[in-house]
């Protein structure tokens, strides 16, 4: 099964990514149906769900919210979450709390859809800063970031072992990486294969120092040298042969191309986890953070949050169960149940002794770098695609700067 956790499911993801969006169920936020005994309506949410394992998850900690509080609930898992998030809003009917992507907040923060509770949170100042900023909206910090993933690099041990290297040759530069994906490679496997997408050679361009956007989100950075940089990199290992795409390896995504043997190392998130130990449970791995660039260390993070609609009848209430969705008990069930990581600081040497083998993930939350939150950039970054998949033959800059005009234009109409 291909997996694309892109920026639509914030780690479980995602999202989007993710991972990919399943479940059963649909938006019908007006069914009179589930209303109390007094007429008024449940609290709805609606989430977007990487399996089963989340999806009981969420309606345990929803369950046990309502429990206690008194007020009714009902989750609900969408199988298209920003088609029936859509839906929700035109019809003025949306569900009161959801998951939300940050490419689509800019959208509903500027037409007034979303409730900017985030500062009224009392563990606001818990959560990571950067996954912060990436909820942040003209100044407006407008929902709670409910878990996240960030990329790392995946070995495969045995691989390793067989190739003749140790401990002391895990990389952390990339030309210790050109290095040991040479001496990985064989007619067998490639080295390093990953998928050829932004939300993977994104991350060297964050290594190199750039970005796609400014970290306030308000100028067009795609063509900065660092990036130029930073494709550049990949194009030669790509063209030497150190380097692969997952789909040039026979794979769907950089995962399958690692459970399968086509690539000793590929760069992924810690949703990885749940794919190695239910289609590759033989296959025995570490991690580590990705090799610094000539911008230090880079890498990117996935998102989502608790958004809560303008709307919603019951905003108080709304507001209350995102505080206790982001507890950290209710954050650390979550990563045990579906493989996230929490938002929240606090929380952190608990998940990292629970999750020894992956903290290298965690460690990189601080310098991850968000994807660009600008409305309309999820389609700039489609086309950022469709032009990375022919890198090995095309011109890095060519392709940065057909990105920095498209980025260019949609600051441009946000002003």
């Amino acid at each position: 099964m291909k997996r694309t956790p892109q920026w639509i499911v914030g780690g479980a993801v995602a999202a989007a990514a993710a991972l990919t969006l399943s479940g059963c169920g649909g938006s019908s936020f007006d069914d009179e149906a589930g209303a109390d005994q007094d007429g008024s309506a449940p609290l709805s949410i609606l989430i977007g769900s990487s399996g089963d394992a989340e999806t009981a998850a969420v309606k345990e900690a929803v369950a046990a919210w309502s429990e206690e509080s008194g007020t009714d609930a009902e989750v609900t898992v969408a199988s298209k979450l920003p088609e029936q998030l859509a839906q929700g809003f035109s019809s003025g009917k949306p569900a009161d709390v959801f998951y939300l992507s940050t490419d689509l907040l800019a959208g509903y923060a500027s037409n007034g859809s979303l409730l900017a509770y985030g500062d009224d949170l009392e563990n606001k100042d818990d959560f990571y800063p950067t996954l912060v900023e990436s909820f942040t909206y003209d100044g407006d910090f407008y929902c709670a970031p409910k878990d996240f993933s960030t990329l790392g690099l995946i070995i495969n041990t045995d691989l390793w072992t067989q190739a003749g290297l140790t401990d002391a040759d895990i990389p952390t530069t990339w030309e210790q990486l050109a290095s040991v994906s040479q001496r990985l490679t064989t007619p067998e496997h490639a080295g390093l294969a990953f998928g050829g997408e932004y939300a993977r050679v994104g991350a060297f361009m964050a290594s190199a120092g750039g970005g796609l956007v400014s970290a306030d989100n308000t100028e067009a950075t795609a063509n900065s040298d660092a990036n130029v940089q930073a494709l550049d990199y990949v194009k030669q290992q790509l063209a030497a042969g150190t380097f692969s795409y997952a789909k040039d390896v026979g794979a769907g995504w950089g995962g399958e191309a690692f459970g399968k043997g086509l690539a000793a190392m590929t760069i992924e998130g810690n949703w990885i986890s749940g794919a190695m130990q239910n289609d590759f449970p033989d296959v025995k791995y570490r991690v580590a953070e990705l090799p610094e660039g000539p911008g230090g260390k880079g890498t990117l993070q996935f998102t989502n949050c608790w958004g809560v609609a303008t709307d919603s009848a019951n905003q108080e209430a709304a507001v209350e169960l995102v505080q206790h969705l982001t507890s950290t008990e209710s954050q650390l069930a979550f990563a045990s149940a579906f493989g996230v990581m929490p938002s929240i600081q606090s929380a952190a040497e608990d998940w990292k002794s629970e999750n020894p083998d992956f903290v290298a993930f965690l460690d990189a939350a601080d310098y991850a770098q968000g994807v660009p939150t600008v409305d309309g950039s999820a389609d700039v970054i489609t086309d950022f695609n469709a032009k990375l998949e022919s890198l090995k033959s095309s011109e890095p800059k060519a392709i940065l700067d057909e990105v920095q005009t498209n980025f260019e234009a949609l600051l441009a109409d946000a002003n």
